[in-house]
């Protein structure tokens, strides 16, 4: 299934079963849009990610970043990482994000991709520190990317492109049932910020 050039409902479900995935496009105008890119490439301490493959410690080319309420310590990968605390314009994009989707979080992690060859495998954010069945909000700003779920039994796909200034929801299952990711594409010259809301339980 193709979600590409449609016109988007935020209310309405794009998966077909096991979980709910709301799309709600550019929530902010270009120049909030311009201004939130500006900043978060230059104003967030980005580190490289890593991860623990086969035993082996990875050190990604994409740059990580996270935020939250308290010094949260959130693992992923095999690797532990702590919160830093919250900056004026993150709490700002945190309230915009809670007043759209009706739902609230404790914490933020972000993802600088420098160009369309970065991108994420397919994986599902079923941590053990995440609430169960909670809401993950997810702002992009920057270079337009394709964004892909799986359904991890039928195989089924939905795809949709992620806009400059847009904001997209997984709530529910989904976690459960579906995979998502990024992929790659030789396409996209410009730098992509992704900003995932989510809520951390001790």
């Amino acid at each position: 299934m193709s979600l590409f050039d449609i016109e988007f409902n935020s209310e309405k479900n794009l998966l077909p079963q096991d979980g709910t995935v709301n799309y709600y496009g550019k929530v902010f105008t270009p120049e909030e849009s311009d201004f939130y890119l500006k900043y978060l490439l230059n104003g967030i301490p980005w580190k490289f990610d890593e991860a623990v493959i086969f035993g082996k410690l990875i050190e990604t080319k994409r740059k990580v970043a996270w935020f939250g309420d308290e010094e949260f310590e959130y693992t992923y990968s095999g690797r532990t990482k702590r919160a830093e605390q919250w900056t004026a314009n993150l709490l700002h994009l945190k309230k915009r994000t809670e007043e759209l989707t009706g739902e609230t979080y404790n914490s933020c992690l972000l993802n600088l991709y420098h160009d369309g060859s970065e991108g994420m495998a397919y994986h599902s954010d079923g941590e053990k520190d995440l609430k169960k069945n909670g809401a993950i909000a997810s702002l992009t700003f920057g270079a337009e990317r394709k964004f892909s779920f799986k359904h991890k039994t039928t195989k089924e796909k939905v795809e949709l492109n992620l806009e400059h200034g847009s904001l997209l929801v997984m709530k529910g299952e989904t976690q459960t049932y579906w995979l998502h990711r990024l992929p790659p594409t030789k396409k996209v010259l410009h730098p992509r910020v992704n900003l995932t809301f989510r809520t951390i339980e001790k």
